[in-house]
């Protein structure tokens, strides 16, 4: 399950709305400030003291439901950590009246979607189904909060502390600055305090849980009077309660859980520690004092300090550590108060070979800054003047809703404390900022972390101490062998036969909202959709080329050109574009992909003019910003460098080498190398361009609460002023001439875990049978509920997850199978992939191919809901050229599919005697026994692709 933190910081900055934001006469200023936004909900409460809230939108067919429990980490003890993390999995095994692995299956069966997740201070279980799947939802979460524990047996709780411990390996042990939240937390609160520990708990106290664990901690914590349930969405009032009343009303009342006391903790002195790190290749230093817990005034005062001393070029940290001391190139300060204590923290990770003595003098210097310049009213109104926006997109899912509702009733009883909660983000004053940093931050003692890489201790910050980081060994593996005693399952009594699932009414049938196209003189094509549920407008650029028409002698020209251009405009610094965008309440962005340079923007309604002009801006009038270059490349560089260490960057980088071959613009990375970056000059970005952004080879989309005719409008300066040029794609050859099965593994001394990569090239998203083949692949890898992760997860437990799937654009993508295993079971691991892919091709059953037609059907009433996917539809649909009903074909291809046909595509399309099978892992225990499992190569790779020999390695 994901492993989730919904902080009061994260909140504020996501769903909360703003004072001021960008407008040009006071009156209007005052009528946003004055203006009241809440979520309309209804909220009750059962006899047995479950908390119902209710809250209706009818604006798509879907439904979401969540139910938030109180209880995280912080209600563990000491020597058990980490089983609230643990027992979420647990809840997703089976209940009395729901088979083993069915939870995940019957929601993606009737097209929905499910996941759960665990933070210090909760646990949250939630769904989102189209709506005739509402008592489906109701009967599963019911079961497992009423009629669950008599099913909790030995195998599958073993099974999921193996899971659970993968998942700290893949999350912490197998990552850079991993352990990092570990120590610090570990040397702020003192020993026992409920923070003090990591939600992914120890290890040791992961393998020490026991089944009686279970269900102690399940009565106690999981009764409905400790639990919030939320439904959102279109449904009819009446009925909902009604169905809430059948399956939750007769669930009895358990222990009452008292509130935890606040525990706000003081340091007596610093706490200077260090540790190197077996996965980073850059410094990293870390700055942490206590503060308080959330909802205070100082911790909304804290919030916006975090902010102006590290956002946007102007804050203190970026102008002493980026611009005047070259150390880093993005530092990070923030505020984090949860329920029962806070911190706030400065994260940076320093230049390659930078000393942290430096970054510490860096920081000093910078809250002397802070201290000489003072909280001007305008930083206060710069970073509130984006949470309008925020908020509104906060809430344009019915997930989203439910989150928000269920996480303020939780932890203050009133679902609707978000009009207070904004209420006293719009009190912070600078006089308050400058308070807080006062109170908590200047001359305070604070825990000091310096991760370093290993063997380069000359970097850590002085007179620190070795930290005492507990780090797993490779061990060989040892299945222990569990025989649950055949006794049937005793059944917890129910009014009625909670055994058959209900019924379902219809599914929502598909419904495509309408769209609009034009073609602009200049030969760009625009995409539209009107949606005015919400005050807000999402489009995107797209320019075609990216990074195929970089010379792969200067490989990253088109990754610094998408950074470039949004560093000023020829009539505006980079700070004042950055704040002029601020100012609108907008974010504008630009990324660089294999086949496209990409400008994504995101702003209120009303500023959508305003917000496009700045566009124009930026398209039309570089800068050439020659300091921000050097910055930039310098950002880049020390991006790669520590991505060196990444196994998973390494797995991709290797496995793209290995099928595409080394000329080929796919096997090389779009940010290029450190050797292409630092050859790179600004004439090159110049040249590109100069030759290459041209709106002929691009495609606007816009969605949102803005009509055509207003969308064309904005458009009109691009329009007039973007003169087209001849811009040519280059073509690559890819060679597809795999005729054998090949075993490469990439050595990562003491991983872990191992990062599997299987496949071969496959075809391009153009080609006839791609979405076919993709319809085929669903129950093999595509969901939770493939084979390939229902035998490494579910049954074995060897991994947190594993996947199988087509990708392709213009371009013939590849078939890839994917999993991060436990390190001593990569041999039966790599096996099993091997097996399952070979026996897929023997055919599948007419009730898996049910599965995947339900699945894949009925999920498309999901599918429009929010601006974000229907920007992603557009975007498809102009990528290729598709139909505006091109989704309806999908369907039909899904519905027609036979199950002679899914067995000719899965021998057509998989082949598991020409795979690659590529693993990045410890060589030293794991290399060896590939020699002897019938692979018809053995190949030793470095961490470029390059074949080197067993002793190199060992030395």
């Amino acid at each position: 399950m994901i492993k989730t933190k919904w902080t009061p910081v994260a909140l504020m900055l996501s769903l909360f709305v703003a004072t001021l934001v960008s407008c040009e006469d006071k009156e209007a200023k005052d009528d946003v400030a004055d203006a009241k936004l809440s979520i309309d909900y209804e909220k009750y409460e059962l006899e047995n003291g479950l908390n119902v809230v209710l809250h209706q939108d009818k604006s798509d067919p879907i439904v979401s439901v969540a139910i938030q429990y109180g209880v995280g980490s912080n209600r563990e003890k000491k020597g058990r950590t980490g089983f609230a993390h643990l027992f979420e999995h647990m809840l997703f095994q089976e209940s009395e009246n729901v088979p083993q692995d069915q939870f995940f299956k019957t929601i993606q069966d009737v097209g929905g979607t499910l996941n759960g997740g665990t933070w210090q201070d909760g646990t949250v279980y939630y769904e989102v189904v189209p709506n005739n799947a509402l008592e489906t939802v109701l009967w599963l979460e019911s079961d497992r909060m009423g009629f669950l524990i008599n099913t909790v047996t030995e195998s599958a709780f073993a099974n999921q502390q193996e899971v659970v411990q993968n998942e700290k390996r893949q999350r912490v042990d197998n990552n850079p600055y991993g352990h990092t939240s570990w120590v610090i937390d570990k040397n702020l609160f003192p020993d026992g305090h409920p923070y003090s520990w990591q939600v992914i708990g120890e290890l040791e106290d992961l393998q020490n849980a026991t089944v009686a664990d279970v269900k102690e901690f399940y009565d106690k914590f999981y009764g409905p009077n400790n639990a919030t349930l939320v439904i959102a969405g279109d449904f009819e009032e009446g009925s909902a309660k009604e169905l809430v009343e059948k399956y939750f009303g007769e669930i009895k009342k358990r222990q009452e859980v008292a509130p935890l006391d606040v525990q706000n903790v003081t340091l007596n002195e610093t706490k200077r520690l260090y540790h190197e790190d077996n996965f980073a290749t850059a410094p990293q230093l870390n700055m942490v004092w206590p503060t308080v817990e959330q909802y205070t005034d100082d911790a909304y005062a804290l919030d916006i300090l975090g902010e102006i001393l590290s956002d946007g070029k102007n804050a203190p940290l970026y102008r002493v550590l980026v611009e005047d001391m070259e150390l880093a190139s993005q530092p990070y300060a923030w505020n984090g108060s949860d329920q029962i204590a806070g911190k706030f923290r400065i994260s940076v990770t320093a230049n390659s070979g930078v000393d942290l003595d430096s970054v510490e003098t860096g920081i000093t210097k910078a809250f002397a800054l802070f201290e000489e310049e003072g909280v001007k009213e305008t930083d206060i109104e710069r970073i509130k003047a984006g949470l309008e926006t925020d908020f509104y997109n906060g809430i344009s899912s019915v997930l989203g809703k439910s989150f928000q509702l269920a996480q303020y009733d939780v932890f203050t009883g009133n679902p609707g404390f978000i009009e207070k909660d904004i209420e006293n983000i719009k009190a912070v004053t600078a006089e308050d900022v400058t308070r807080v940093y006062d109170k908590y931050i200047k001359g305070k003692p604070f825990v000091l972390t310096s991760f370093v890489p290993k063997g380069q201790m000359e970097l850590i910050a002085e007179n620190s101490e070795k930290a005492e980081v507990v780090e797993e060994e490779i061990t060989e593996n040892v299945e222990t062998e569990i025989v649950d005693t055949d006794v049937e399952i005793e059944k917890t009594p129910s009014k009625f036969d909670r055994s058959v699932a209900p019924e379902m009414g219809e599914t929502p049938k598909l419904n495509i909202p309408d769209s609009w196209t034009a073609n602009l003189p200049n030969e760009m094509e625009v995409y539209g959709i009107v949606q005015d549920e919400l005050p807000l407008v999402n489009f995107s650029l797209v320019i075609d080329g990216g990074h195929l028409l970089d010379d792969l002698s200067k490989n990253g020209v088109a990754n610094l050109m998408s950074d470039i251009m949004m560093e000023g405009t020829a009539t505006k610094t980079p700070l004042e574009l950055e704040e002029a965008i601020d100012r609108l309440g907008a974010s504008i962005n630009m990324y660089t992909t294999d086949e496209s340079l990409v400008l994504r923007g995101n702003t209120l309604a009303r500023n959508f003019d305003a917000t496009m002009a700045l566009v124009q801006e930026i398209l039309l009038q570089p800068r050439w910003d020659e300091k921000e270059f050097a910055r930039i490349k310098t950002s880049t560089i020390n991006g790669i460098k520590r991505s060196d260490a990444n196994p998973n960057v390494i797995a991709n980088r290797v496995y793209n080498k290995m099928l595409y071959g080394e000329n080929h613009p796919l096997a090389q990375p779009t940010s290029g190398t450190v050797e292409s970056v630092d050859a790179i000059t600004i004439q090159d970005l110049k040249e590109y361009y100069n030759k290459y952004i041209s709106p002929s080879v691009s495609r606007f989309h816009v969605v949102g609460d803005v009509s055509e005719s207003q969308a064309l409008a904005a458009l009109d300066g691009l329009k007039e002023n973007w003169e087209a040029k001849e811009v040519t794609i280059p073509e690559f050859p890819i060679k597809n001439e795999r005729d054998k099965a090949s075993l490469y593994f990439v050595d990562v001394p003491n991983a872990k875990q191992s990062v599997i990569n299987i496949g071969y090239i496959a075809m391009p998203r153009t080609d006839k049978d791609f979405y076919s083949a993709e319809v085929m692949n669903y129950k093999l890898g595509g969901s939770f509920s493939g084979n390939v992760n229902l035998v490494l997860r579910e049954e074995k437990g060897y991994t947190y997850g594993a996947r199988s799937g087509f990708s392709g654009t213009k371009i013939p993508g590849t078939f890839t199978a994917s999993s991060s295993v436990r390190t001593n079971t990569t041999g039966e691991s790599v096996s099993i992939f091997k097996d399952e892919i070979a026996n897929y091709k023997e055919g599948i059953s007419q009730e898996d191919l049910a599965f995947t037609k339900n699945a894949l059907i009925k999920s498309n009433a999901r599918r429009f809901e929010t601006q974000g996917s229907l920007l992603g539809m557009l975007q498809e649909r102009s990528a290729y050229d598709l139909d505006p009903n091109y989704i309806e074909k999908e369907e039909a291809t899904i519905n027609n599919m036979t199950l002679e046909q899914h067995k000719e595509l899965a021998n057509k399309y998989l082949d598991e005697s020409k795979m690659a099978y590529l693993v990045v892992g410890d060589a030293a225990t794991q290399y060896q026994q590939f020699k002897d499992m019938g692979f018809d190569e053995v190949m030793l790779l470095d961490k470029d692709g390059k074949e080197v020999k067993l002793e190199q390695i060992k030395k």
